[in-house]
């Protein structure tokens, strides 16, 4: 009989052609292992054309997930298990593969025509020519025993050979000892009413996972225990479904509706897909004939007391700039949501950057500041979203809150909160009083004006694009009164840091050699690698923004409490740029725009290159 091996995590990745099921695989492997209580990460990678040529290199998606029995923190560094469809799959994942890792191939996609759209000769079959020695190869005629399994169902070939990727899912599952049935579950409900097409994929699940049985005597099988998490109701989860599912959860807390216009754009189109199945919840999704008449609906709709959202990528954002002015001067609550991707211009819809933080700071004409945040992880999308809303509405202001395409696509367990303990959201409408004409631009002693209702009696005001004037907000080209004005939203965005959490070091002690600061998505790189240089006797730390304008009033604190400071962006420097501002300092950056998250080992390589260059009395800085 086969071994059992119990080993504490394992990575897999899953790539073929788009028309594969790669991504339906992954994601119904990640689901079957949250049920079994594993921790986990996921990194979904697309192909950045959107019909490349099938079986080009140019043309594979991939599915990347991380799990273990411990807390998983990122989608994974190199790879346990590679499981290709054909020659293109394998040319462009192998260097992802530790050596000694198990290669999973589909034969049938290595014969001469995929060998050629691949970039490969004939006499280049990497399954035979010798150039996979030191790897564990399992080849398996995925295609012809699909085939053969589901001859009398029915289904065309065509039909036939979309359930090659269950064929591989089911002999995945054997190997990792998973259970096939939250997957029959799922293609039984999914196709209830194409039963022919449930029973094809069951079938070819069952038959990869009995294959598995039949080579039991050569392969070593893996078992993953249930990771010990915080106790209390989980779910798998994706960045764009918390974003949407904090939304819903601040506009009931704040007893508003939910208003969400859109245009689609990747990768944030599918807040808008989620948001429209929460009409029961008051929410109104609106997808618009352009970005403009989005953003354009969404501040209407935050006038007329919604919490008002709206949710685009960066090409996006470029287009709606005039509009946030617009809404800055307003002062109305609106959430901007930024599901970042590499640019500039259209750039690479499908991969993933943080390059947009210049863009959300600076990117409007005028003096015109508002909120910036970023989420960290896919589970923290809930907390941004809600805290994003709270924050919009309670200091009336528009927030921009960053995401990117690793968070929107990748999932993690989420620990569902309490609705009962979440922070209260508290709208400041205005009343009207009948002995007093309602001034519009009367500020609280935090600057925050009052939010009138249009159709209120006795709250009628002035809005529009034109500078208003203090106080009354009828239209003013007083120069004094521009200053003023100018001074004032300024001033009231900076006041809201004293509502803001404490910064606090996420990973080791208050001081140290090197504190590593980032934002976004970076985090699980940025806390593996400190875990790790920690782990070797370093005295390294991670600090994490969220709030990043206006900072966190006691970062400055943190950061003089370490020797040096390492910034890793998906960008060239952004956020290193601003520190430097701010904080007067001096800080080693990484920078990484390949349309891929950061590796842990690679901030770990450059945080040992800081130190050691340190010991050596060097004073280079990059």
């Amino acid at each position: 009989m086969g071994d059992i091996q119990t080993v504490e995590k394992a990575t897999i990745l899953f790539a073929g052609d788009s028309g594969d099921g790669i991504q339906l695989a992954g994601t119904q492997f990640s689901l079957t292992t949250a049920l079994l209580g594993n921790d986990l990460s996921t990194f979904p990678d697309y192909p950045a054309e959107i019909r490349a040529p099938a079986g080009t290199v140019a043309g594979v998606s991939g599915f990347k997930i991380n799990f273990g029995s411990t807390e998983i923190f990122t989608p994974g560094g190199e790879v346990d298990t590679l499981v290709v469809m054909n020659a293109a799959a394998l040319k462009k994942n192998l260097s992802t593969l530790k050596k000694g890792g198990l290669i999973i191939a589909n034969s049938n996609g290595f014969d001469k025509k995929n060998l050629e759209l691949a970039g490969l000769a004939p006499h280049q079959n990497p399954l035979s020519d010798g150039s996979l020695y030191g790897y564990k190869l399992i080849e398996v005629e995925c295609t012809r025993l699909t085939r053969e399994v589901l001859k009398d169902t029915g289904l065309s070939t065509r039909e036939i050979d979309r359930s090659r990727n269950m064929f591989m899912l089911g002999l995945v599952y054997w190997l990792y000892t998973r259970d096939l049935q939250p997957t029959i579950e799922f293609f039984n409900k999914k196709f209830a009413n194409q039963p022919s097409v449930a029973e094809a994929n069951i079938k070819a699940l069952k038959a990869g996972y009995n294959f598995g049985e039949t080579i039991e005597e050569t392969a070593v099988r893996f078992q993953i225990r249930k990771a010990q998490l915080p106790p209390g109701n989980y779910r798998s989860i994706t960045g764009n479904e918390a974003l949407s599912l904090g939304l819903v959860a601040a506009a009931q807390k704040a007893s508003l509706k939910l208003f969400y216009g859109s245009y689609p754009i990747t990768p944030a189109s599918e807040i808008l897909h989620l948001l429209a199945g929460y009409k029961a919840f008051d929410v109104i999704t609106f997808q618009a004939e352009d970005e403009i008449a989005a953003i354009g609906a969404a501040i209407g709709a935050s006038y007329g007391g919604n919490l008002a959202v709206t949710g685009t990528s960066g090409p996006g954002m470029a287009l709606k700039t005039e509009a946030i002015g617009l809404a800055i001067m307003l002062e109305l609550p609106l959430v901007i949501i930024n599901v970042q991707r590499g640019g500039p211009s259209t750039g690479l819809p499908t991969k993933t950057e943080q390059a947009d933080l210049f863009q959300a700071i600076h990117g409007r004409n005028g003096e015109s500041p508002l909120i910036v945040m970023a989420a960290s992880t896919p589970a923290n999308c809930f907390q941004m979203a809600y805290m994003a809303s709270k924050l919009a509405i309670e200091h009336m202001t528009p927030v921009i809150l960053l995401s990117d395409g690793y968070l929107a696509n990748g999932a993690e367990p989420w620990l569902i909160p309490d609705y009962h303990l979440l922070e209260k959201i508290t709208p400041r409408f205005a009343t009207a009083d009948r002995d007093a004409t309602y001034m519009p631009y009367a500020r609280n002693a935090d600057l925050v004006r009052s939010w009138a209702i249009p159709g209120t009696p006795g709250l009628m005001h002035r809005v529009g694009g034109l500078e208003k004037e203090d106080i009354t907000g009828t239209v003013s080209y007083d120069p004094e009164n521009h200053q003023k004005m100018v001074h004032i939203r300024r001033e009231k965005i900076l006041k809201v840091a004293d509502y803001l959490p404490k910064a606090e070091i996420e990973e080791g002690d208050q001081q140290g050699d090197l504190l590593i600061i980032g934002w976004g998505s970076t985090y699980g790189a940025i806390k593996v690698a400190t875990q790790n240089l920690r782990k070797k006797g370093l005295k390294v730390a991670q600090l994490h923004l969220n709030y990043i304008y206006p900072l966190q009033k006691n970062i400055c604190d943190i950061v003089h409490n370490f020797s040096e400071i390492l910034i890793p962006e998906l960008n060239m420097g952004q956020l290193a740029y601003i520190l430097k501002s701010e904080l007067g300092i001096k800080p080693y950056e990484l920078h990484k725009v390949k349309g891929q998250p950061f590796l842990a080992k690679e901030i770990e390589e450059k945080a040992l290159q800081i130190l050691s260059c340190n010991k050596k009395t060097c004073t280079h800085q990059e």
